[in-house]
């Protein structure tokens, strides 16, 4: 089954976990938005630079570190999306302490590892 995902903290740098990402969710077969600091295309999704009001957003993948996650929880949140993936580098306390309140799951993962072994 397809999860709409959003890639928070895309980037267009083909050596970066991100960009890896969006590419094996698309082959994957998965519905991908994603959001970084440089437009652009990976693999046929567009990379925004803006905050857009996506819909249906089951899953949002971090790559940006705790600090500069900051500036994004209340629009993480208000995408209410079903579950937060916090990527190795990416884990936050304190951002999980407003998922729980506003009942968003979230995991400590990596969304390569879920998707290469099935579990995404």
């Amino acid at each position: 089954m397809s999860r709409k995902t959003l890639v928070f903290g895309a980037s267009l740098k083909p050596n970066r976990y991100s960009h890896y990402a969006i590419q094996r969710l698309v082959a994957n077969k998965h519905e991908v938005v994603a959001f970084g600091m440089k437009s652009g295309d990976v693999s046929g999704v567009t990379i925004d630079t803006e905050l857009m009001g996506y819909n249906n957003i089951d899953t949002v993948t971090l790559y940006l570190n705790p600090k500069r996650q900051e500036a994004y929880y209340n629009y993480i949140i208000g995408l209410n999306p079903k579950r937060v993936i916090f990527n190795p580098g990416t884990e936050n306390p304190a951002f999980y302490k407003l998922l729980r309140e506003n009942n968003i799951d979230f995991e400590e993962a990596c969304t390569l590892v879920l998707l290469s072994t099935n579990q995404y």
